[in-house]
């Protein structure tokens, strides 16, 4: 099996298999944009907290308010996707992976597009915007061809997820050249991050959960994917759709609570305390439950009992960050051969993220403390990726290893 995985394709089109030559970080698609997701989620921050601080001029006129929001949506997180996207539909298609030069080519293309972000003020902001917009679409197309010619058709829903970001990093672009508000654009971005982890992590979180309790010989296993599943799925995207378009309503408060409602039940219905145990599974469940979360503090942002920003951050460092975390840590160690078993840094990155996402939405409610609480979560966050860095960073760039069967 795995000499068929690492055997190239000979076939034309974009060329794929594990690279069994050249730098080790070049042979999987995780190991590239894991790492430098880690290390761009260390460096946006200390320079968003220069920028506040001591007033650091951010990326020229895109503004470094607008430049923070980005990055993290479009600069983090997208690399985050793609280092998944990458590793997991080569497994859901049976195809060989994107790696080698291929896979440099579209790492450098992102790395531009940081860059040029950075340098607006001196190749202009349009040339900037247009140059940064290219990463997303360029994945997309690949990763729809991959989808596509596997005729693996119910994964579309994860190339719409795709789709949506795409948009919605345009949206933004086209906000900011033309001096608009950028908070619809934010809020479309996060929603399909939020769509992606309601349908991939309701794959991923029972099937792990199953398989961790088979082998402890436990037998309540999480209820198996049911028109449930379906429904919350739904109303949680409606609930994202209502609050991306009409983030101050009746109507969004009342579909995110019963959201909320579904997404908790469905939570439960995994079964996921037992796991307590193993911190690389029980993770999975913790960040999940921000999902749950995340629709309340909309419900509460559209009766006006929260700002729009909280309801961002819950969000945002709750549901995508910390699931992203989750799944990296994992991953990393499934595809690399190497235990599921969570170390103490391990242990420590989950408690520091969660950490940041509890206590950044209060910077906002607690005004007074405003100052302390931004510092405070900061270094929560950054916290938690230079323990991933420092634990999992050695892994993602030394030695190629034989991946588990199961990750």
């Amino acid at each position: 099996m795995l000499d068929r995985l690492i055997r190239p394709k000979p076939s034309g089109g974009i060329p794929r298999g594990l690279s069994t030559t050249g730098p080790v970080l070049f042979s999987y698609g995780f190991r590239p944009f894991f790492l430098a997701a880690a290390l761009w989620a260390i460096g946006a921050m200390a320079l968003w907290i220069a920028a506040l601080i001591l007033g650091l001029d951010l990326a020229g006129d895109y503004g470094a308010a607008h430049w923070h929001a980005h990055e993290m949506l479009f600069g983090f997180s997208s690399a985050v996707l793609g280092g998944f996207l990458l590793t997991a539909i080569p497994n859901w298609t049976g195809r060989l992976p994107v790696s080698g030069r291929p896979l440099a080519a579209l790492f450098g293309l992102w790395v531009i597009g940081r860059v040029a972000l950075l340098s607006s003020g001196i190749i202009g902001l349009p040339v900037a915007a247009a140059v940064e917009a290219l990463f997303l679409p360029v994945l997309l197309l690949i990763c729809s061809r991959e989808v596509i010619v596997g005729r693996k058709w119910k994964d579309l829903k994860v190339i719409g997820g795709l789709i949506i970001l795409s948009a919605a990093n345009i949206w933004f672009h086209l906000s900011v050249l033309g001096n608009l508000d950028v908070d619809a654009a934010a809020r479309l971005a996060i929603g399909a991050y939020t769509m992606l982890i309601m349908i991939v992590g309701g794959r991923i979180v029972p099937s792990f959960t199953r398989n961790w309790l088979n082998k402890v010989g436990r037998t309540d296993f999480p209820v198996p994917y049911n028109r449930f599943d379906t429904a919350a799925i739904l109303i949680g995207v409606a609930a994202l759709g209502a609050w991306t378009f009409a983030p101050v309503h009746i109507v969004t408060a009342a579909i995110a609570v019963i959201a909320c409602a579904f997404h908790t039940v469905r939570l439960l219905r995994w079964h996921g305390s037992p796991t307590w145990p193993e911190k690389l599974l029980f993770v999975l469940h913790a960040a999940y439950a921000f999902v749950p979360l995340g629709f309340l503090a909309i419900s509460a942002g559209a009766i006006e009992l929260l700002a729009d920003y909280p309801v961002m951050h819950v969000l945002t460092v709750g549901v995508i960050a910390f699931m992203m975390l989750a799944v990296m840590t994992r991953a990393t160690r499934g595809h690399t051969g190497r235990p599921l078993v969570g170390s103490a840094l391990t242990s420590a990155s989950y408690v520091a993220i969660a950490g940041a996402a509890l206590i950044r939405p209060l910077a906002e409610v607690l005004p007074e403390h405003y100052h302390h609480l931004i510092a405070l979560s900061g270094a929560l966050w950054s916290a938690a990726f230079v323990l991933f860095t420092l634990e999992y960073g050695p892994m993602l760039v030394r030695e190629r290893r034989a991946p588990r069967a199961s990750p």
